[in-house]
């Protein structure tokens, strides 16, 4: 107990902080550069190229992982049906997330984690990020879909994008947050004004779909895409978990309920999968009462178990970057420079806040957000 009381004080520690943001930040960098390397390889075995990039990739992305899983010690409950359990990594799938937490991103990626197709999944994310460095940079080689969120200039980039992905060589999911952007009491209010106004039932903890980004997506993958997972996210205790309470090592529990629903089930007309999309919320909402009013989402339970490569990655990075960092860091200290060692402490300071923005840059709107309430109305 008290070594455990120890080990949740360390966690808290602004040095701990620096060096997780430090670890993070160089590799992804030295990453960055070795996406940059598989240029050349593009025109001459493309499929490789792919490969390599996912494996790369999954080095960024999986550091997350370890930090929401091993750092955190956040654990993760399934709720599914044993019949559409053995599809999950095992085949192509949209995945619809509902977008109410700061860290619903992270939790996402961890149970693609779980079924191996973190290195490989996608998502829709706004033209922006794919300047900010690491995280964006990875992305642009991963062959995620950009887009400004104007939809009159988006639709052929999209479009095109998708279709890239149509001899994609490696399972994976394609992650979509329908509402565009992260719940809050004052957009919910926004939405539901929308929702009267075009005569669609009102949700209780859902904003609206925008429903053209999972329309165009189902479309242009259908063929490539056998499945869309439904898939509803909340956490124990009425907690909202936060990025900075992950950082801090604070332990939550994540339950997700996942339906498999085939592709081939939906509307391929686009009115009629924007009225699908529109009833699915309104599904999802009935699931999101229920756990508020029980504690637990309805089917049976699974708790994919949680695979060590993650955690690894994480350490091999650790011992990589750490030790030359504390030499420098000392032989600086020992110079004697009263200027040399403010300027670590402001470098090391400016890191720490860079790299969250980054990650927090990671999670906001990405999705189908084509703009305002205005643009709401005229593109759902």
């Amino acid at each position: 107990m008290i070594r455990m009381g120890i080990l949740q004080v360390l966690k808290t520690q602004l040095l701990c902080h620096l060096i997780i943001c430090y670890v993070f930040l160089v590799s992804g960098f030295i990453i960055n550069l070795l996406q940059l390397c598989t240029l050349p390889l593009w025109p001459i075995n493309k499929q490789l190229a792919r490969k390599i990039n996912c494996r790369l990739g999954y080095s960024v992305s999986s550091q997350l992982v370890a930090l929401l899983e091993w750092w955190s010690g956040t654990e993760c409950t399934l709720y599914t049906d044993p019949e559409s359990y053995h599809f999950y990594g095992k085949e192509n799938a949209i995945v619809v997330l509902n977008h109410n937490f700061e860290i619903d991103f992270m939790t996402g990626w961890t149970f693609c984690e779980r079924f191996g197709v973190l290195g490989s999944s996608k998502v829709l994310a706004k033209k922006e990020l794919s300047f900010v460095p690491v995280i964006g940079w990875m992305w642009y080689f991963q062959e995620i879909v950009f887009c400004k969120r104007k939809w009159e200039e988006d639709r052929k980039t999209v479009v095109q994008s998708l279709r890239n992905l149509h001899d994609y060589p490696e399972n994976f999911w394609f992650l979509l947050h329908c509402e565009g952007t992260r719940f809050t009491e004052k957009k919910h209010k926004i939405s539901m004004e929308v929702a009267e106004k075009k005569g669609l039932p009102k949700l209780k903890y859902h904003l609206l779909p925008r429903t053209k980004g999972f329309c165009v997506t189902a479309q242009n993958l259908r063929g490539t895409v056998t499945a869309v997972y439904d898939s509803t996210l909340n956490f124990r205790n009425n907690e909202m978990p936060t990025l900075l309470g992950v950082l801090n090592g604070k332990k939550y529990h994540a339950d997700l309920y996942v339906r498999r629903i085939p592709l081939d089930t939906i509307p391929e007309d686009e009115t009629e999968c924007a009225a699908w999309l529109h009833k699915l919320y309104q599904e999802k909402d009935k699931f999101q009462e229920h756990y508020r009013q029980t504690g637990r989402f309805p089917g049976p339970i699974t708790s994919p178990p949680r695979r060590p490569w993650a955690l690894l990655n994480w350490l091999f990075w650790v011992c990589l970057l750490v030790y030359p960092l504390c030499m420098l860091l000392l032989q600086m200290l020992l110079s004697g420079s009263t200027f040399t060692v403010i300027c670590t402490c402001v470098f090391c300071l400016a890191v720490s806040v860079g790299i969250r923005w980054m990650i927090g840059q990671t999670e906001i709107d990405k999705g189908s957000n084509y703009g305002n309430k205005e643009m709401q109305i005229n593109n759902n």
